[in-house]
């Protein structure tokens, strides 16, 4: 099947970046497609400490442009989906054997200074002999720090602005692998493959982008057989998740002997994630998991501050992530930078836009600054629009979501609240989409277990492109983390029985 008319762009890859990119052009008037090869966020935009921060450790390195562009972002964006974006407080209990304290108080300082911090707290010192703060750190530690930053569901992020594209007028194709792009006369010839029904389309594009993350080398010699002299180096970072050991809503930040510093951040109410590690990569992006010397490691990490001794079998799941950063040519993957560069390819007039690094964080800026940089070739598109943004269900009245959630508490007297909030943080005002004219549990449908019910997954599955059961537990919701084996395999053989044809239900079992 061919597309009738041309495209102004075409994108390759459904990550945090891609998705950013397609929805900013589709908001401008453009003409977009987007392709991903496996489901929307499942490679690296899912697999992150699940931070919108302008990251401290990154001042070190002298990275203040991006530190100052990711501490502005922070704030842009807790505005534009507050449902799933929301401020969290930081402790950094202070060790002698590391970084100084002044040290710090400066990082914190510009950390405060550099963004033009507006909603956020600032920095406090904290004694962490009285401050309640300081109760689960060993009593060793006397001295700490409090910062802000902020928490963002990674996957659901990627979720709204593909939501966001499509409702925009984009077309995004998920489990949708490009396997040519050749340059024509004047535009890209682009021929792709669903993974499930095998069906091959083509499409023409003026502009094609590759926004592949950790494939991206993969796109421009393979797939474009195109050129470029950039390079990304990959670094794999993991994570471990573990039941919640200590009260109140605060995340902790410690620094390691080796100098990396560990998140230890409230996660899904009842539990903790913890990491990440930074360790050069050279497998397959596809077959990434956490060593046994990474999960010794993060816990040894913690261990060093924290009063409760953390052990393997704590260890509920543990994720691995390959990140995609721009190669500068520092060996320690810990120094490379975390900023993000473009390769532009106008061979022939008909452009290939390569993006190589970045962060989650800056995202949006980057989207921003990739159709900028194509902007010559479509001069009558739209300006700059996503920066006073909402993403769908963000338009919450001044980000205020305390209150969206007391209005929600009183439109929704029957439902408890564990439920409410589950649908109000993954959908923010779409929670009506869902719920639709339920007065009752029962009017959700079957329910799975946890605060998974049938509504749902409906609407995942129509709106949200969930193609498989993974797509639903891991990616939309994280509800595999609060249901049973058991519960989990009699839910994937409903889902299988309810939307999967009898051939793909073979391929996916």
């Amino acid at each position: 099947m061919t597309t009738e008319h041309m495209l102004d762009l075409f994108v390759i890859g459904g990550g945090i970046n891609g998705a950013g990119i397609a929805r900013d052009a589709a908001g401008r008037g453009l003409s977009v497609a987007l392709c991903e090869k496996d489901d929307l966020a499942q490679g690296t935009s899912s697999r992150s400490g699940k931070l919108v921060h302008g990251g401290l450790r990154y001042l070190e390195y002298y990275e203040f442009r991006l530190v100052r562009e990711a501490l502005i972002e922070r704030e842009v964006l807790l505005n534009s989906a507050s449902h799933i974006i929301w401020p969290m407080r930081f402790v950094l209990p202070h060790s002698k054997d590391d970084r100084p304290a002044w040290l710090v108080r400066l990082g914190l300082f510009l950390y405060d200074h550099l963004g033009g911090r507006k909603r956020l707290p600032g920095t406090r010192t904290l004694d962490l002999r009285r401050d309640p703060e300081g109760a689960p750190i060993k009593d060793q530690y006397t001295k700490g720090f409090e910062y802000s930053d902020c928490w963002v569901d990674d996957s659901r992020l990627v979720i709204l602005n593909a939501l966001d594209a499509q409702q925009k007028g984009a077309q995004v194709l998920t489990r949708t692998r490009c396997i040519a792009a050749k340059r024509q006369q004047d535009h890209w010839l682009i021929t792709t493959e669903n993974e499930f029904t095998k069906e091959v389309q083509t499409f023409r594009a003026k502009v094609l982008v590759n926004a592949a993350g950790p494939w991206v080398r993969n796109i421009v010699d393979d797939v474009a057989q195109s050129q470029s002299s950039r390079n990304i180096q990959l670094v794999k970072g993991s994570h471990i998740v573990v039941p919640k050991f200590w009260e109140g809503q605060q995340a902790y930040l410690v620094q390691n002997h080796d100098k990396r510093v560990i998140f230890i951040n409230p996660y899904e109410d009842d539990k903790a994630l913890i990491g990440t590690t930074d360790i050069p990569y050279k497998g397959k992006v596809e077959e990434v998991v956490a060593d046994e010397s990474e999960i010794e490691y993060l816990l040894a990490a913690v261990n060093r501050y924290f009063k409760e001794n953390l052990r393997r079998e704590d260890v509920v799941t543990s994720f691995s992530g390959v990140r995609p950063l721009f190669d500068d040519g520092q060996g320690n993957p810990s120094a490379v930078t975390r900023d993000y560069v473009f390769d532009l390819d106008e061979t022939g007039n008909v452009p290939l836009l390569n993006v190589f690094g970045g962060k989650l964080t800056t995202f949006r800026k980057l989207s921003e600054h990739a159709i900028q940089k194509i902007d010559k070739f479509f001069p009558n598109m739209g300006g700059n629009w996503t920066a006073k943004a909402t993403l769908p269900g963000g338009d919450i009245p001044n980000a205020d979501f305390p209150s969206f959630v007391q209005a929600m508490k009183v439109k929704y007297s029957w439902m408890p609240r564990a439920l409410l909030m589950h649908y109000g943080r993954h959908y923010g005002s779409l929670i009506q989409s869902i719920v639709g004219d339920a007065e009752n549990l029962v009017g959700l449908g079957e329910h799975f277990g946890a605060n998974l019910y049938e509504a749902e997954v409906r609407y995942l599955v129509a709106n949200e492109w969930a193609l498989t059961a993974e797509d639903v537990l891991t990616r939309r919701t994280k509800e595999a983390l609060h249901l049973s084996a058991e519960q989990i395999q009699y839910f994937e053989s409903w889902f299988n029985a309810q939307f999967l044809q009898t051939d793909l239900n073979r391929k996916i079992s």
